[in-house]
């Protein structure tokens, strides 16, 4: 029975990328697939009316902007990344209704930056916001210990790098026309923190209006559902315009399906009339919104399903993703192609989320040092001549994968850093830029497509991201945040060689009232209250977030008197010296 499953083993190739003549060329002149040139149609601005008093802005940024009017108001839920973005918002609402807005809530904690533009024009501005309790948690997160990989990650899914025009441009986000919309700059931050928070479900009166608010883990587990029983209007963040993405190329944490499923489940029950989701047009009428839901949960059930059977019969991961097709017609609905993401990818996802990266395959129990492995893996082949014809020759034949594996082994160096492509020639580069970029014309993901080609530019040498290879730390998102989270976020910065027969323990005192520490010991750094300090810096909360955000040097701080100290300023550059920051350690 097995062999025989497994006699479909090649059909996610198509699936993924597909051949020469799936691509075509978009409005702006880039190539790609022509189901994502045709995606672009369906997340064009326009402020839907989705029923009487209710509209849904799509195509202003990333995310949608929903407004419901109840008989005191109007409630705002979600307010786009920027104060740009959602005053847009409001000033295409006005052309609608005048009524005020009385309440804001949050689908989560991704698209809630832009709600001072609605407090700014309020005559009462301490209007309630509400939204579940991780929002302030996981956005500091965000911005602070997993910045650098979280910033590069969107560069790279979100195409940010890509040109604005001609082959290699963005065709589309998947999920939005693009990460951000470039009218929306300079993209002022405005988020205000929930003034009513939960983690259970509730039912309140908002603008005269019964809501429901039920938590529903999602892309973030900060994540909700609305519910308008008194206007059959369900609001989620589950439901999106293409399959739902149970692993992002850019990298997070795990989204489990099995909690997924309970979420859709639960819109289900709700029997919708009305359906708004964060992301693409809305969906309207009883029976289209049951039966594309029932297909969105049923697809996302098929690949936990058969991933698991598939793992219970020892496959690696690399044969789950032969193993595990998606029906040829979850392809019938755009809410069920492959738009964002890819299914190959989810499989993976699916595997290491409840197994771990272990995968059974005696190779990756202890596997070569990447370099080495390669080295080793050219001589075996005849040397580097013979490894460049193998890739010809696999470009020949349409066979793409092999071609980019075989690329990876010439480019790889042996030396520091890991990632400088400098260090490796051009032809090779070239080779394996050429192979990038014919999978992003030819796959239907956009998040694949934006992938390859950001990391084609690079390898090519016209683009440079090495800045987003460093930690950064944005001066707002350091003074938005208690000063603690920023300093025990330098945790993550110690550099472990630096810190050897080290022990010592700094408090730093702000001009607010805060105190917190770090201490150094065991090669890591702890995060304290700084009562057992043997060295004690003062500074204001906006001197610290200027260091960090590299606009002034610690040197410059110390001797200028913006930080003072009990001690030698030598012993406080040597405390700092041990991480890996440029503002605190040159």
């Amino acid at each position: 029975m097995l062999l025989l499953a497994m006699g479909t083993r090649h059909r996610h190739i198509p699936s993924s990328f597909a051949d020469i003549s799936a691509t075509g060329v978009g409005p702006k002149g880039q190539a790609g697939h022509t189901k994502l040139i045709s995606h672009t149609d369906r997340l064009q601005q326009q402020l839907w009316e989705v029923a009487d008093g209710v509209w849904c802005l799509v195509g202003n940024g990333l995310s949608n902007q929903t407004f419901v009017r109840g008989p005191k108001g109007i409630i705002a839920i979600d307010t786009g990344e920027c104060h740009e973005e959602m005053a847009a918002a409001l000033s295409l609402l006005r052309e609608r209704t005048d009524d005020p807005i009385a309440a804001i809530i949050y689908t989560h904690f991704h698209y809630v930056d832009g709600t001072k533009a609605i407090l700014e024009t309020q005559e009462k501005p301490d209007i309630p916001i509400w939204g579940h309790a991780k929002i302030e948690q996981n956005r500091r997160k965000y911005g602070m210990e997993v910045s650098a990989v979280a910033a590069r990650g969107l560069v790279y899914q979100f195409g940010m790098g890509l040109p604005e025009e001609g082959p290699d441009s963005v065709i589309n986000a998947g999920l939005g026309l693009a990460f951000r919309n470039s009218d929306h700059a300079p993209y002022t931050p405005g988020f205000v923190k929930p003034t009513n928070i939960f983690t259970e479900p509730q039912k309140i009166d908002l603008a005269g209006l019964q809501v429901e608010l039920t938590p529903a883990p999602s892309d973030a587990d900060d994540s909700i559902t609305i519910w308008f029983p008194e206007l059959k209007l369900c609001v989620n963040n589950l439901v999106w315009p293409a399959f739902f993405n149970i692993f992002a190329i850019r990298g997070e944490e795990y989204r489990d399906p099995r909690v997924l499923l309970e979420g859709l489940d639960h819109i289900l029950t709700l029997n919708p009339t009305y359906l708004i989701g964060t992301h693409g047009p809305p969906l309207s009428g009883g029976e289209t919104i049951s039966h594309e839901v029932t297909n969105y949960r049923d697809g996302i059930q098929f690949l936990w399903d058969q991933s698991v059977r598939g793992i219970n019969l020892g496959l690696t991961s690399d044969e789950l993703t032969s193993f595990v097709q998606l029906p040829d017609h979850f392809q019938d609905s755009y809410l069920t192609s492959q738009l964002y993401g890819v299914v190959e990818h989810h499989i993976r996802q699916i595997f290491t989320g409840l197994r771990g990266w272990f995968d059974g395959d005696e190779a990756n129990l202890f596997p070569s040092e990447p370099a080495r492995r390669a080295e080793k893996l050219i001589d075996g082949f005849g040397g580097r001549e013979r490894v460049r014809s193998h890739i010809n020759a696999a470009v020949e034949n349409d066979d793409l994968r092999w071609a980019i594996e075989l690329c990876s082994w010439l480019v790889r160096p042996s030396q520091e850093p890991l990632l400088d492509f400098d260090a490796v020639g051009q032809e090779d580069q070239q080779l394996l830029a050429d192979c990038l970029r014919k999978v992003a014309q030819r796959t239907t993901s956009a998040n694949v497509r934006n992938w390859c080609l950001t990391r084609a530019l690079e390898r090519e040498q016209a683009l440079d991201l090495s800045r987003h290879r460093i930690h950064r730390f944005s001066e707002h998102v350091v003074l938005n945040n208690p000063a603690s989270s920023s300093v025990h976020a330098l945790k993550v910065l110690l550099i472990p060689e630096l810190a050897e027969e080290r022990e010592m323990e700094m408090l730093w005192e702000f001009s607010n009232g805060e105190k917190t520490g770090l201490r150094i010991r065991n090669q890591v750094a702890v995060p304290t209250n700084g009562e057992d300090a043997n060295i004690r810096i003062a500074l204001t909360h906006e001197t610290w977030a200027k260091v960090l955000g590299r606009k002034i040097f610690l040197p410059e701080a110390l001797s200028s008197n913006m930080i003072s100290t009990d001690v030698d300023t030598n012993e406080v550059l040597a405390f700092f010296a041990m991480f890996d920051h440029t503002s605190l350690n040159q």
